[in-house]
């Protein structure tokens, strides 16, 4: 308790609790009573500044401070990073949360094929998690490597194979087929109906190393979003409320939360420009330097003019 507002809440506790006079705590904690009846500085515009950092942090609490000033930026609020990260401390906002290191059982033999452009790679994997009366069930997640989007989120209680071609159609026909399919080797994935129907769609297959997650990163990646900001966070009382939800929260994440490794633009504006600046080429695929120099001009692109590198 050494700065003067700290020392001013201070007294004023002491003084509505009955425990002394004003003039009795301010001697107490050496403050002048000049500083305690200081009336306050800060303008509306500040005011209305931490009002809206804050009222943003409370409604998504797992968001960091980077991401909240992208939030604000997009309304039309020019307000620096820092200055987001000091009122949430005061306000005892902060994110904190200590990853899980990861041990690597060997040396990586063979190099990853790393999405270039959207519908490259498709990766998908399963995520489980339980009703109120405790009753678990799955969830089939479907993300493009290259755009960040989640294109399909489907929980029942148990998922077959034949459950996962449904899901994955559907998204094809919203989408459009991907060139590759990125997955573990669980029994859904290498089963014989997926081969015969990926065979038939002439859709490739990158299965992992068994006992290495760190191969399908963007999907684990987003496993890890999905868990730590929405189903930490929801008690579902039935399988269709889960249903519900879940897709609330992709259509959000998909239209509204933005993403760090794109530059705070959402999934759905960079697909959007990699649309419009003809990432997706109608026969080979672009090199890794050019699709990085691409993505450098999409962050440019979707920038408010004042926010324009």
């Amino acid at each position: 308790m050494v700065s003067p507002a700290s020392r001013r809440r201070a007294v004023k506790s002491v003084v509505e609790e009955g425990l002394g006079s004003t003039l009795q705590a301010c001697r107490a904690l050496n403050l002048a009573r000049s500083s305690f009846y200081r009336p306050c500085q800060r303008n509306l515009s500040s005011q209305r500044q931490r009002q809206q950092v804050v009222q943003l942090s409370e409604e998504h609490p797992r968001y960091g401070y980077r991401r909240v000033t992208a939030l604000l930026r997009r309304e039309g609020l020019r307000i620096n990073a820092k200055r987001v990260q000091r009122l949430r401390r005061v306000e005892g906002l902060q994110v904190r949360r200590r990853q899980r290191r990861m041990r690597r059982l060997g040396p990586q033999q063979s190099e990853r094929l790393r999405a270039s452009c959207p519908r490259q790679v498709w990766s998908w994997d399963f995520v489980e998690d339980q009703t109120e009366n405790g009753t678990r069930f799955r969830i089939l997640t479907l993300l493009d490597e290259y755009t960040r989007e989640c294109l399909a989120v489907h929980a029942a209680w148990s998922i077959r194979a034949v459950d996962a071609i449904t899901v994955i159609e559907a998204a094809i026909e919203r989408y459009g087929a991907p060139q590759n399919l990125r997955s573990d080797n669980g029994p859904e994935f290498i089963a014989y109906a997926i081969q015969d129907w990926l065979q038939e769609r002439e859709i490739k297959t990158l299965y992992i190393k068994p006992g290495s997650p760190w191969e399908n990163g963007h999907i684990e990646s987003f496993h890890d979003k999905l868990r730590d900001e929405f189903l930490n966070r929801e008690l579902f009382g039935t399988l269709a409320e889960a249903r519900v939800l879940l897709e609330s929260w992709r259509v959000e994440y998909n239209q509204y939360r933005p993403h760090s490794s794109l530059g705070y633009l959402t999934p759905q504006e960079f697909a959007h420009g990699a649309s419009k600046f003809g990432l997706l080429p109608a026969s080979g695929l672009l090199p890794p330097k050019f699709a990085k120099i691409n993505q450098t001009r999409l962050y440019q692109t979707n920038q408010p003019a004042e926010l324009q590198l």
